[in-house]
């Protein structure tokens, strides 16, 4: 069975912004979160992500923007011989009160049937509270990184105390391929 990491997007890969307000021009990714996922890719492991765009629901932008914010993430990659294997995404609003939008593990579950995979052996990399509800929900391995909000949901979320934490995804990486 194929190796995977899961990723949320803001917040792991990408900066945080104010409002989950985002243009193609602000999508600007952390120092190191590109060549790590290359790294993975390298290494043979499978990467997908998994993340809510509530900013969709709230029309503060249009799933095509998103997809030219994945576009420009996948260019990135690309110049780096990787790829990103599969983008899972809820565009809806909590009050949508839907199965993929997390804490509610939908998302996850849809990445384990598509590419046939144990949730149980699978890190779902995040920075919020409900990163590591949805990783928990399925079965999945809650990490945390402190970039994003991370720092923000080790210091206030008791329930994040034994939860692996990492100072970002490029850390993540190194630590996981030195595991291996």
């Amino acid at each position: 069975m194929a190796k995977m990491v899961i990723l949320n997007r803001d917040g792991v890969i990408s900066h945080v912004q104010e409002e989950d307000i985002i243009t193609v021009d602000g999508w600007d990714p952390i120092s190191g979160s590109i060549e790590a996922i290359s790294r993975l890719k390298k290494a043979g492991y499978l990467v997908t992500m998994a993340s809510k765009h509530t900013g969709i629901a709230r029309g503060y932008y249009s799933e095509q923007a998103l997809q030219q914010m994945h576009e420009k993430m996948r260019r990135m990659l690309s110049i780096r011989g990787a790829s990103i294997d599969g983008i899972f995404y809820c565009p809806h609003g909590p009050e949508a009160n839907c199965i993929c939008r997390k804490p509610k593990p939908g998302l996850l579950f849809q990445i384990a049937r598509q590419f046939d995979i144990d949730l149980t052996q699978t890190p779902m990399v995040g920075d919020s509270i409900s990163d590591v509800g949805a990783a928990r929900m399925a079965n999945a391995r809650p990490v945390l990184v402190r970039t994003g909000n991370g720092e923000y949901t080790i210091q206030h979320f008791p329930e994040a105390l034994d939860v692996p934490v990492h100072n970002d995804l490029a850390h993540f990486v190194r630590e996981t391929l030195r595991n291996k």
